[in-house]
């Protein structure tokens, strides 16, 4: 099988459009862990993502009929904008059915190239049913974005470039999997001319398909799959790739938001370039993987897969950044309401930075703060902070890890839930788009009153709420039912420690 596919590699025409990237060295990462850390730069292809390869690829193997028929595929962002500019290069009429909550970014990008965007459906999987539809009713022909032959030869074509640019030295590969297209046709290639290389996939913790699949020995759908790297956002690995990455990836590591953002703000400092999420899975990983084994004097690739990132996130990137790569803590911190226990805080504190600082008056005999604190993971570890200042007499609760707090907490500290009030305290998902808040307080109901309520646009393509309703005690039984009506996502935080110090009763 590996060598069908590597003879379908070499053949492949990518470059008609397709540019070799530079194999970078990123030195600020490798004096940083220690090994030598090369970027395989993707992000500077003309649509700023690998995808590219791939759609050229399949739709160069189609014939004059094909053509003259056009070609129909759905996709999130970097596929729509590979099949776009691929068949218009090629003469032939494209049409990319996205979803309505695809960021403009990538909508303009498709249009910008020549393809003919059709928005329909909140997610990828509807989108796709309606593309699949399109292409049986008009006659044409569907362009998958990862599960196909000639697509995963076209991104094998990575996998190409790396060892000719790096004949020597080289430990591992790590690869972004979304639908498993690239680390399919990397691995192909790789482990038939270099068995010795280790292919390591990447996902994101909540959009592990192939971790999952890989463990279950057979393909299984995720039932749900978190959208911060919504490059990669797929609930079930493609069956062609699943056939070549049992038998031919080393591992899969998974890895979280907040990691991802730290890893974003390293390719930057390495590059100046400014990566999606997707696109910074492979450092993420690769930090992750020598923190795990204690890697050093390796010789490690990385793909930066794509740069088709929403200018609006990047303020929730930057303020992700610092928790992943351990620079900051999150901590709830209980101080003696009265005169001159926030000095004497900060002087527990030292020398360490203050990042974030909340508090409203509350009455009684004790203050509660949130507070963001600098550390540093070798030299000033967070059980360190923890530690020192439990040992000084200060109540402290670690909120680094607590979802809800980062979110949303930290945007909402100003006072407690009045006596005996009834709360339900909320978090949601609903697909981002024009009208989406209202569409959602519209569904919400009227049936209990909103005591409280916080939602900030991340330019993402999944919109946050955080919310409280006001439910009797005799009619909380209804609220499950409610909710799981309205089609959301969504958390029941009640008894989370960050609301219940700050915001409850």
């Amino acid at each position: 099988m590996l060598s069908s596919y590597v003879k379908k590699i070499l053949a492949a025409p990518v470059y008609d459009v397709a540019q070799q990237t530079p194999l970078q060295p990123a030195r600020m990462l490798s004096e940083q862990l220690g090994n030598q850390v090369l970027l395989k730069r993707e992000d500077l292809q003309p649509t700023f993502s690998f995808k590219i390869r791939g759609a050229y690829t399949r739709l160069a193997q189609l014939s004059e009929q094909q053509r003259a028929r056009g070609v129909i595929t759905a996709s999130a962002g970097n596929h729509a904008q590979g099949v776009a500019l691929a068949a218009r290069e090629l003469g032939i009429v494209a049409t990319i059915v996205m979803p309505t909550t695809t960021p403009e970014l990538k909508v303009g990008g498709v249009r910008s190239r020549g393809g003919n965007v059709l928005l329909h459906g909140d997610s990828f999987p509807q989108a796709l049913v309606h593309a699949l539809a399109l292409a049986e009713e008009q006659g044409a022909t569907f362009v998958p974005p990862y599960d196909d032959p000639d697509v995963i030869a076209g991104q094998g074509t990575v996998a190409m470039e790396i060892l000719r640019q790096q004949p020597g030295a080289l430990d591992a590969i790590f690869v972004p999997v979304g639908g498993g297209g690239l680390i399919a046709g990397i691995a192909a290639y790789v482990k038939y001319l270099r068995p010795e290389v280790k292919v390591i996939g990447v996902e994101p913790h909540d959009s592990n398909c192939l971790q999952a699949a890989m463990m279950a020995g057979e393909r299984v759908v995720l039932p749900q799959v978190g959208s911060f790297a919504e490059g990669v956002a797929v609930a079930q690995i493609g069956a062609h790739c699943f056939d070549i990455c049992r038998h031919h990836v080393d591992a899969v590591i998974t890895v979280s938001s907040d990691e991802l953002c730290a890893a974003i703000k390293d390719i930057y400092d390495d590059t100046r370039s400014i990566t999606e999420p997707s696109g910074a899975l492979a450092v993420a990983g690769i930090k992750k993987y020598v923190a795990q084994t204690g890697a050093r004097g390796q010789t490690l690739v990385a793909i930066d897969s794509g740069a088709n990132v929403n200018f609006d996130r990047l303020r929730h990137v930057a303020e992700r950044a610092e928790l992943g790569e351990q620079r900051e803590a999150i901590i709830a911190v209980t101080i003696p309401e009265q005169p001159g226990s926030f000095k004497a805080f900060c002087q527990a504190l030292g020398k360490r930075q203050i990042t974030e600082f909340n508090y409203r008056y509350h009455s009684g005999k004790d203050a509660h703060l949130f507070v963001g604190v600098q550390t540093h993971p070798l030299t000033d570890p967070r059980d360190e902070l923890l530690s020192s200042l439990g040992e000084q007499g200060f109540p402290v609760l670690d909120l680094t890890d607590n979802e809800l707090a980062k979110l949303h907490i930290r945007h909402t500290v100003g006072g407690h839930a009045g006596p005996g009030a009834n709360e339900r305290v909320l978090r949601f998902e609903f697909p981002e788009r024009p009208g989406a808040l209202l569409n959602f307080l519209e569904r919400l109901g009227k049936r209990w009153s909103i005591t409280m309520f916080h939602y900030r646009n991340h330019g993402a393509a999944e919109g946050r709420v955080f919310a409280a309703l006001d439910v009797p005690q005799e009619e909380r039984h209804l609220l499950p039912e409610l909710l799981d009506s309205m089609g959301y996502r969504w958390w029941d935080e009640t008894e989370n420690p960050a609301y219940r110090l700050f915001l409850g009763v």
